[in-house]
């Protein structure tokens, strides 16, 4: 069991996620603010707790000051920026502090690029501190979940996890539009987005791959999109007949030319696409194959309404739950299978 004691904690940044981690870290029992980083130069000076969405303030100050929060005497950083800064995050773990994030470049130790490795092994050796990265997907999904699920099984045939995302209620007409290529002509995928899942993914299905002794020697990555069969209207506006509808990403894993763990990124913004999908509402299907085949489905039941205030939490939670068994772990680059079951606490 980790130690029960009060964490300092330092929430390095406060986009979607961000946003939602730092008022998790505010009313958690066992975690105690003492800095807040963000990019913009806007929310410099502002009360944690405004920046949270929370009434009462905390008196921890937003600043842009990476120097000063490194300064700063803290038990783990919640680093969740855009991208990120190698050099940064080195200063961070060599001043003597863990550090959780969703970034997905920690997932596999081995599929980092040699350099950047190094240089992380060396600050957690110098600080004596260890970085984790997780979330929901990857993280949860792709590792935590399947992990149990395959513990019932002696031979192993193929993991299948389908993940389902209807952004038709997401007011997001740029993201939606121009940036992901809904309601967008139909024309070849752009498979730089498939390689960008591929990093996050496969490293983190590799991870698993060499857990269970099938360490993963190929990485495939294959994108598709379907036309929308009618004219609809969506909250980001209207979407043509014969338009993206849908889009789905596959990233396979194969070891020695098999393919064993495979993850579909089911991405919609209407179920009635001219292709065969078996789409679904949001959230996930996972299906193992072997001698003790399972098959589990995950649905999110929360209204319509309330959907954009509850996809935060997915990812920032869990992150924020892992503060203390990354604070008990041996220095270095710590991963899901190697880390004890990160267990929450309420009170």
């Amino acid at each position: 069991m980790t130690e029960k004691r009060k964490y300092r904690v330092i929430q390095w940044a406060t986009g979607n996620v961000g946003s939602r981690a730092l008022r998790t870290v505010i009313e958690h029992p066992d975690l105690e603010l003492v800095g807040l980083w963000v990019s913009s130069q806007a929310k410099v000076g502002k009360d944690a707790g405004e920046l949270a969405g929370l009434s009462a303030r905390t008196g921890v100050t937003a600043t842009n000051s990476s120097a000063d929060l490194i300064a700063t005497d803290a038990d783990c950083v919640l680093y969740m920026r855009q991208g990120t800064d190698w050099d940064e995050l080195c200063a961070i773990l060599a001043s003597g502090k863990n550090v959780v994030t969703t970034r997905g470049d920690f997932h596999y130790p081995a599929m980092i690029a040699p350099e950047n490795r190094a240089r992380v092994e060396e600050a957690c050796a110098v600080g004596g501190s260890s970085i984790y990265s997780t979330g929901s997907s990857p993280g949860f999904i792709t590792e935590a979940f399947v992990l149990p699920l395959l513990s019932l099984a002696r031979s192993h045939d193929l993991l299948t996890i389908d993940e389902y995302a209807d952004v038709s209620s997401r007011d997001s007409p740029d993201m939606l539009f121009r940036i992901m290529g809904f309601g967008q002509p139909m024309a070849p995928f752009d498979q730089r987005r498939a390689e960008h899942l591929k990093g996050d993914f496969g490293s983190s299905l590799s991870q698993i791959g060499e857990a269970i002794g099938l360490p993963i020697d190929e990485i495939e990555a294959k994108g598709e999109l379907s036309a929308t069969r009618n004219t609809l209207q969506i909250a980001a506006g209207t979407v043509e007949a014969g338009t993206v509808g849908a889009m789905r990403t596959t990233i396979t894993c194969k070891h020695k030319g098999r393919e064993v763990l495979r993850f579909r990124a089911n991405w919609y913004v209407t179920t009635d696409i001219e292709d065969d999908w078996n789409l679904r509402d949001s959230g996930w299907r996972v299906q193992t194959a072997g001698d003790t085949p399972l098959l589990v489905d995950i649905h999110f039941p929360v209204p319509e309404e309330d959907y954009a205030a509850f996809t935060p939490g997915l990812t920032a939670h869990r992150p924020v739950n892992a503060i203390p068994v990354v604070c008990a772990a041996a220095p270095g680059i710590r991963t899901t299978a190697d880390l004890p079951q990160i267990i929450p606490t309420f009170s």
